[in-house]
This record gives structure tokens, C-alpha cells and sequence, in this order.
């Protein structure tokens, strides 16, 4: 396989970026630990002039459905890779082996067409997504297992068996990791302004999807930059798994079994994309519900005067506070205010997500468990707050609620302290693309 970018390129990234002087190169590489954190890749990437065609979005957003749909008319699309049941029969299920090895033949078929390209050398790499006025940028590497077995890189969901075997099977399959996980790292304004600095130049691939969001990505593959980054994210105390709970924790059994292999330790590594804390944008994900347990709306309402401050409003509302909720019923919007009395100190029990449960999901409506009880759905706040009136107006649901967005601090919160947040807790918006980079387990 060649390259995705000649030499003449990379040393032309290389010149210009050093000529320009925008971000100094330290005259001695410094020393990297035995097991960093953090550590360069040899991704495999999309040609540049392809990179629009390939890029795709997050294997788990999409049904199978609505996965064949996006990509009717792209052979090059990602989602033949990352939903590779797209190309069989349409009743075929999804963790069927053969969905497995159809997309490493079309993996392989992307290779030999030379529509991807694996770098030659290993490279950091800087992604920026961009959508109206927000924007992050962040690094992609690989990031260890070992510090997320022992919890350095922290978690904050629980997984399902069945997903996590998709994962692993795909993962097999392809001998890759084509899915990233989306990371947070604490403030830290040096990492900050390396990444802002380094992406000054033209980026490597420049594609804009279909939902407005912009995807830049750069690569830097100066083995000094390696070892400043590298030792940066060394001193940061933790990392945060922000999105891909299921790629992570399969790229950790994945590990597990090869390990002892003699030929390379790339399974011991899982692609990352690391973002700024204070960048990264949670969405709200509100809840509906297809009935009100017996109670009219009239005693619903009366039931949640007990614990709540409610006032009817003419305008649909889209709470900005915690503590706060709406809540829509085919009489109209309501606003919640919680009394702090009710509010608990711990971290998992002060999150909106948990007050709800615990002061009307269970005792006033019956949901106990908001896993498995078929009477409860949710949405995403992407989808828009005309999204859960209409759930309501069509009859498919009695009520909905809509909720203030999780916030970075609270989810960092309840990883440090251990414990597991609510399932639907967060949104996390844009998403990254599949397909821009990935990463092969050699």
C-alpha cells in the first residue's frame, strides 16, 4: 500500500509549519515513558480527494434501515464497513459472521482501490469539527488499555454484553479499530494551544457532511511534537470516555486475548479522539412515556405539585437550569422547578436524569427500571423539543419530558467518584465521523 501523502508533503507540512514559526520544536525530544498514556499511529485514512465519499457517521446512531438508505449510491461510504449488513439480504441480522467478514472484504476492497491509504510512518493527528458557531479540536492517537483497566482513563456508563461482542467481532474481523472514541481531557491551556497552533496550516482532509458539520483533520508526524504531546497527557491526572463505552470496552478483550503475541503490542492501544473538557457540547435527552399509570393529566399534575413548583406556559420549554424540566401533555407545557429538599449530594443522585427518576419516573408513573421498561423511550435534544409534542399530539406517548443538558463537570464527577450514570444520560453533539481515521491492529 502507498502512503496517503508523499514525502514531498509531509516535508512540506513539516517546512512550512517550522518556517512560519507557529508552534516551536523542542531541540531535544523528551524522554516518553515505557507505557505512555498516550502514543502515535500509522492511520489508515481516505484519500484526500475521496475523504467526502468515505466519511460516514457513528456505526451506533443508525439503523440498519436508515444506514442502507444514507448509503445507496456510495459504494465508498464507510457504512459499508461499519454496517456491512447494508450489502446482504435485508433480513440478514446484524451479528450474523457473515456481516464480519463482508466488511472486511469491503475493507480490503477500499485498500486495493486505494481509497484508503495507511501512513507510512506513525503520525499524531489534529481533528477539528466545526458546526455553526461551536467548534472543538482535539488529537486523535491511541490510548492505552492499561490505563483503562486501571482506571486512569475513566468511564461512566455500563455496557451491554451483546454490543460489546459486536464490537469485538467487528474488531476481529477487520484486525482495526475504525470507530473512535470520544474523549474529554481536564483543562490544560498548553495542550490547548499546541492543538490550536498546529492547525493553522491547510488541513489534510476537509470534508463537510450532510448535517452542516465540518471535519478537518491535520497530521503531524514530527517525532519531537510526538514527544511533547506524548508527555503532555502524561501529567494530566485522567482521561475521560465522553462516547464509546462499547468500543473501549472491547478494544480491552480484544487486548486480553492477543496479548503474548510476539509480532506488535498495537492491540494493547484503542483510537481516541481527546477534546478539551470545556469544549465538547452535551445536548439535552429527554424522555416519553406511553402512559401515565392510571392517572389523569389533571392528578399527574396535582402529583407533581408535591415536589415541584409547576407553572403552565404558552411557549415550549427547553430548560437551561438543573432543577429544571418540562414537561408536555396534551393540555399544553409545564415548567418544574425541583425543591432543593428533594435534591440528593451525591454525584449520581443530584443529576436531572436521576431526579427525575426518583421523584416521578418510579414513584408517581411506575418505571423502575428505564432500561427494560418498554413504556419509556428516548430522544435526543438534536431532534429538537417539536419532536417530543409530536410524540405526545399522535397519541404514541402521554407525556414527555425535556431536560436541562448534562454538564461536562457532573459527568467527570460521578467517573471520579466511581460510579455509573443513568442509561441516556448525555448527547454529545457533533458527532465524529467513521472513516477518517482508523487504526490496525498490525
Amino acid at each position: 500500500m502507498r502512503p496517503i501523502i508523499g514525502a514531498r508533503s509531509t516535508e512540506l507540512f513539516i517546512w512550512t509549519h517550522r518556517l512560519n514559526d507557529v508552534e516551536p520544536i523542542e531541540p531535544i525530544v523528551p524522554t516518553v515513558p515505557a507505557v505512555p498514556l498516550i502514543r502515535p499511529l500509522r492511520g489508515l485514512l481516505p484519500a484526500p480527494q475521496y475523504a467526502g465519499q468515505v466519511a460516514a457517521p457513528p456505526y451506533d446512531v443508525l439503523s440498519s434501515a436508515e444506514a442502507r438508505a444514507l448509503a445507496t449510491g456510495n459504494p465508498l461510504s464507510f457504512l459499508h464497513v461499519s454496517k456491512a449488513e447494508i450489502d446482504l439480504a435485508e433480513d440478514t441480522d446484524p451479528h450474523d459472521p457473515a456481516v464480519y467478514a463482508k466488511a472486511r472484504g469491503n475493507l480490503d476492497a477500499l485498500i486495493g482501490r486505494e481509497i484508503l491509504h495507511r501512513d507510512s510512518a506513525p503520525a499524531l493527528y489534529i481533528y477539528r469539527m466545526t458546526h455553526g458557531e461551536h467548534r472543538q479540536t482535539g488529537l486523535v492517537a491511541t490510548a492505552s488499555i492499561a490505563a483503562y483497566e486501571s482506571q486512569r482513563i475513566r468511564r461512566h456508563e455500563l455496557t451491554r454484553p451483546d454490543k460489546e461482542d459486536d464490537r469485538v467481532h467487528h474488531m476481529d474481523a477487520l484486525n482495526a479499530q475504525t470507530g473512535p472514541v470520544l474523549m474529554a481531557y481536564p483543562t490544560d491551556s498548553e495542550v490547548d494551544a499546541a492543538l490550536r497552533h498546529a492547525s493553522t496550516a491547510m488541513p489534510l482532509l476537509d470534508v463537510r457532511a450532510a448535517t452542516g458539520v465540518r471535519h478537518e483533520i491535520w497530521a503531524m508526524r514530527d517525532p519531537a511534537w510526538h514527544g511533547r504531546m506524548v508527555n503532555l497527557f502524561e501529567r494530566l491526572p485522567n482521561l475521560y470516555i465522553a462516547d464509546g463505552h462499547h468500543r473501549s470496552a472491547a478494544a480491552a478483550r480484544v487486548a486480553r486475548a492477543r496479548r503474548g503475541r510476539p509480532v506488535s503490542d498495537s492491540h494493547e492501544y484503542f483510537l481516541v479522539v481527546a477534546f478539551p473538557q470545556q469544549q465538547l457540547r452535551i445536548l439535552d435527552y429527554n424522555r416519553v412515556v406511553s402512559d401515565l399509570n392510571g392517572l389523569t393529566p389533571s392528578q399527574f399534575l396535582q402529583r407533581l405539585q408535591d415536589r415541584f413548583q409547576v407553572t403552565r406556559c404558552a411557549e415550549p420549554v427547553g430548560p437551561r437550569l438543573p432543577g429544571e424540566f418540562g414537561v408536555y401533555l396534551r393540555e399544553g407545557w409545564f415548567l418544574l422547578r425541583v425543591d432543593p429538599r428533594h435534591v440528593p449530594a451525591d454525584p449520581v443522585g443530584a443529576l436531572d436524569v436521576s431526579v427525575l427518576s426518583s421523584l416521578v419516573l418510579a414513584p408517581i408513573l411506575g418505571i423502575t427500571d428505564v432500561r427494560r421498561d418498554p413504556r419509556i423511550d428516548f430522544i435526543g435534544g438534536i431532534r429538537g423539543l417539536s419532536s417530543l409534542q409530536e410524540r405526545v399530539d399522535s397519541g404514541s406517548a402521554a407525556a414527555a419530558f425535556s431536560l436541562c443538558p448534562t454538564r461536562m463537570a457532573d459527568l467527570m464527577a460521578v467517573a471520579d467518584a466511581g460510579e455509573i450514570m443513568p442509561p441516556k444520560s448525555t448527547w454529545f453533539e457533533p458527532k465524529l465521523a467513521d472513516g477518517l481515521v482508523s487504526h490496525v491492529l498490525d
